[in-house]
């Protein structure tokens, strides 16, 4: 069995490896910005997929299997290679905010994070254009363009900026987030709604949000980010505050702080129906 010593060496191994792939898909999204010749949709109504994706996810995945051939990899645009259940899983979302970046929009990110026995330990998140590269790992620590970072001390809504986004299945399901999004903002200092979960959440790893909240997401959209809050002083949990479970597709971000009264009002809420008039519109 490693010692802690070596355990903490290896992990930073692996942290160094997902940052090299992160900066290198971040090459791939500069190259092909503004230059795409075939926007997809996937089957979800506005769930995009474009060469850039492809592109980006394929140099991530020849990075890891030239350093780590043994692991399991799951990838937004690949699918599995390997048992989703095996120690060290690969979690990797080449081009998070597909729709800001089909439409030029520069807020978008690849997402690299590491699942070390199911828990989200290590994640890159590069923004090339801000030229930003967030990374952590737990027992680490996070950083930004490798200078320390950590949550914000922000300990009441009321002063809080948070940010959300809504899940693609939002125009079907009262399990949505509209009312949630229009209650916050009504009692914080703002909710945010930039449409790339990873860096939603290294902005709450950063201070520059103090909370994040959504559904509908994948283990490629929330792994990277979730190791870095954590490793950046933050919570991580359900809505409700009980353990949180990456296959649930649901994730509370905070910095501690406002942790349990951002729940409690996330509970308060009523969900509203979906917008059904739009269908008799036609």
């Amino acid at each position: 069995m490693n010692s802690p010593q070596q355990s903490t060496e290896r992990v930073a191994a692996y942290l160094e490896v997902a940052k090299a792939a992160a900066l290198a898909a971040g090459e791939v999204l500069q190259a092909c910005w503004g230059k795409l010749e075939s926007i997809v949709e996937k089957d979800r109504p506005g769930d995009l997929v474009t060469e850039a994706d492809r592109q980006a996810e394929a140099v991530i995945l020849e990075i890891l299997r030239q350093n780590f051939p043994e692991h399991s990899i799951l990838a937004e645009e690949s699918g599995q290679f390997g048992d989703l259940n095996a120690e060290y899983l690969w979690a990797i979302d080449p081009l998070d905010g597909t729709t800001n970046y089909a439409h030029q929009y520069p807020f978008s990110a690849a997402s690299i994070g590491l699942l070390i026995n199911g828990v989200p330990t290590v994640g890159a998140i590069y923004d090339p254009f801000h030229r930003e590269l967030f990374a952590g790992a737990i027992g680490i620590g996070a950083t930004c363009n490798d200078r320390s970072i950590c949550v914000s001390n922000v300990d009441k809504l009321a002063k809080s900026l948070l940010v959300t986004g809504f899940a693609y299945d939002r125009r079907e399901t009262p399990d949505n987030n509209y009312q949630e999004f229009c209650y916050l903002t009504h009692i914080t200092q703002g909710v945010r709604r930039a449409g790339a979960a990873s860096i939603d959440l290294a902005y709450v790893a950063c201070g520059r949000l103090d909370g994040y909240w959504e559904r509908g997401l994948s283990p490629w959209d929330l792994a990277a980010g979730v190791a870095i809050v954590e490793a950046a002083g933050g919570t991580i949990t359900a809505y409700d505050r009980s353990p949180f479970d990456i296959r649930s597709g649901r994730i509370l971000a905070t910095n501690g702080k406002l942790h349990d009264e951002l729940s409690q009002e996330l509970l308060y809420v009523t969900k509203i129906e979906p917008w059904s008039w739009l269908e008799s519109r036609g």
